[in-house]
């Protein structure tokens, strides 16, 4: 009987799957395979956070697959060579496998085709698995030609809102499985060191989809009003299922389209999906966007390692921005205004590199992916897409306009608790005792100094 390998990289779900669907039509007997991969535990993106989820996300996949009569295959080690091996020890005569955006990805795949050929075997390359639109399918007219992708985001949401997405398929009823030896099922210690954050979601499909149910129930057409608002938290916190694959983008998009009774609700939270894409559509054609600079400033990145040392640990003295890192410890999430607004504040009121806030929520965040979070970090900095590269937020006006009743600050900033209302944004505005008492830290800079800063170093002044 012929037999398939589906390697499972970013899409760990049964439901709208096109690599599992396209496997099991090829052939009698199909290996869903994950591999621990010890390329991308070398660069330091297995963390305690992302470990925890994916344990979750791979025991659920696992329960899923022997429900229909099938298991997940785990081998570690080198991706292509365990992949490899599988498909030599099964005789499988084809590997099917989702495209990805990333330099590495791009490289894995390019590895994996090869190696493949050279043993007589074939890869199987899907798009549109963990995009709802694929990089590449969308690109600038003939009136911008030689452009290989759109650099702009309201033109590429124009032609994204306008494409036609693939139908959603429903997971299969059985996966047929040949002998084929197999690793445990990893925990989170064997996947990464060190305890996850307290506040993690639980991974999985299973998760996922009683989270997207619940979300288009009570969530959604709130979505166009609240999604700001910090305190509220009135976003759907799907970002983990969909960047573990979890939850198809395709499936969500389309359900929230249904969903007639949001209304402008649907239309501002699929706009989000379509930024997703877009990120991916931008690293997909320029990989070393990862680690250079999207547009260079020039900038003279300053460097100071108690300040940054503050921000990593919420306590630069001004609370909104305090109070988004200690949900980032504590949750491993943060809400994604807080996300721009942190990002700001390091990268333009402390005028730091990026790149150190990228790594330091690449370390926390479960639902970090390298085209959203470096290309979001960039879209901030001034060096990436946004086409007004000079916005400074300042954490004050956003505070008052986001968080106008301090809710979300007394949450995450507990010795500032006592505070009423707005006050709780300016401790620095109280009396000597009263201020002593909270033992809570003053500004690490001057707003109006930290501006003056950043346009003096971008020239703008």
């Amino acid at each position: 009987m012929r037999v398939t390998v589906v390697l499972f990289t970013a899409d760990l779900r049964l439901r709208d799957n096109p690599v599992l669907g396209a496997a099991l039509r090829a052939a009698e007997h199909v290996v869903p395979l994950f591999v621990i991969d010890s390329g991308i535990a070398r660069a330091g993106f297995v963390t305690p956070a992302r470990a925890a989820f994916l344990a979750d996300c791979l025991a659920d996949l696992d329960e899923g697959l022997r429900a229909r009569g099938g298991r997940l295959v785990v081998r570690a080690g080198d991706v292509v060579r365990e992949t490899c091996r599988v498909a030599a020890e099964t005789g499988a005569t084809e590997v099917h496998l989702a495209s990805g955006a990333s330099g590495y990805a791009q490289r894995r795949e390019e590895r994996l085709r090869s190696a493949l050929t050279a043993d007589g075997r074939a890869l199987r390359v899907h798009d549109a698995v963990t995009t709802a639109v694929a990089p590449g399918v969308l690109v600038p007219s003939s009136g911008n030609s030689g452009k290989d992708h759109y650099a702009v985001f309201t033109p590429y949401h124009r032609r994204w809102s306008a494409e036609r997405l693939r139908p959603v398929s429903p997971a299969p009823r059985r996966v047929e499985l040949p002998r084929v030896r197999s690793l445990p099922l990893p925990g989170p210690g064997d996947l990464a060191r060190g305890p996850a954050p307290a506040g993690l979601p639980k991974g999985g499909e299973s998760e996922g989809r009683r989270r997207l149910a619940a979300w288009l129930r009570s969530g959604l057409a709130g979505y166009a009003t609240a999604h700001d608002d910090l305190a509220a938290d009135a976003t759907s916190r799907l970002s983990p299922y969909l960047r573990f694959g979890c939850l198809s983008p395709v499936e969500v998009i389309s359900r929230a389209r249904r969903a007639t009774q949001a209304g402008a609700g649907a239309e501002a939270f699929v706009r989000q999906l379509a930024w997703r894409d877009f990120h991916h559509q931008v690293l997909a054609a320029v990989p070393e966007a990862a680690h250079r600079d999207y547009r260079t400033r020039h900038d003279r990145w300053r460097t100071d390692p108690d300040e940054l040392a503050a921000w990593r640990a919420g306590m630069t003295g001004y609370p909104v921005v305090d109070a988004a890192m200690r949900q980032l410890a504590h949750e491993g999430w943060m809400h994604n205004r807080a996300r721009m607004l942190v990002a700001s504040f390091l990268t333009k009121t402390l005028y730091h590199d990026w790149r150190e806030g990228a790594g330091h929520f690449e370390g926390l965040l479960v639902d970090a992916d390298v085209a959203d979070n470096r290309l979001n970090w960039q879209w901030v900095a001034g060096t990436g897409n946004d086409t007004r590269p000079h916005r400074v937020l300042n954490p004050l006006v956003q505070a008052r306009r986001f968080d106008p009743r301090g809710e979300y600050v007394r949450r995450w900033v507990p010795e500032l608790a006592a505070l009423p209302g707005a006050a709780v944004h300016t401790p620095w505005r109280l009396d000597g005792p009263a201020r002593a008492a909270l033992r809570y830290p003053a500004p690490v800079v001057d707003l109006t100094e930290g501006l003056a800063r950043f346009r003096r170093a971008r020239g703008l002044d």
